[in-house]
């Protein structure tokens, strides 16, 4: 037997030999969640300590009010710092939770679409950058 076959129930290991220059876009996509993830730590805390400074439309965003999105905004803007940090580290699971935390921002920016559109839909397109990055390409990051 081949030992490069895999057997049933086995996915083929990826050697460094098979990887390509896309396996670029697995980092890129850390970097992406790292700088999405401090953008949305940013948000959160203007929202928390200055509700000012982020003004709702008369309908509001969808529901929370601006306190709400902020403590939204802090959580996930965390979570992002750190799956980002994981991404370099191979971790399967940072995939998995990058993947996961990637689609989870986009749906909560789209429901801050009514508060400041232009910049939600800039942090939705960076988000489906990182989906793409990791579905496509997540698999040529790991270690044979």
């Amino acid at each position: 037997m081949n030992p490069e076959t895999p057997t049933a129930g086995q996915r083929p290991a990826i050697s460094p030999s098979r990887r390509t220059g896309w396996v670029g876009w697995v980092w890129f996509a850390g970097c992406l969640l790292l700088l999405v993830g401090a953008f949305n730590v940013i948000v959160g805390l203007v929202a928390l300590f200055n509700g000012t400074v982020l003004v709702a439309g008369a309908a509001g965003a969808l529901l929370f009010d601006l306190t709400g999105w902020g403590w939204v905004h802090l959580v996930v803007g965390v979570l992002l710092l750190l799956v980002g940090g994981g991404l370099f580290t191979n971790s399967t699971a940072a995939r998995m939770a990058g993947i996961v935390l990637a689609g989870l921002n986009a749906i909560a920016q789209l429901a801050f679409l009514p508060v400041y559109p232009a910049w939600s839909l800039l942090i939705i397109a960076l988000d489906v950058v990182v989906l793409w990055a990791i579905l496509v390409h997540g698999g040529e990051v790991e270690l044979p």
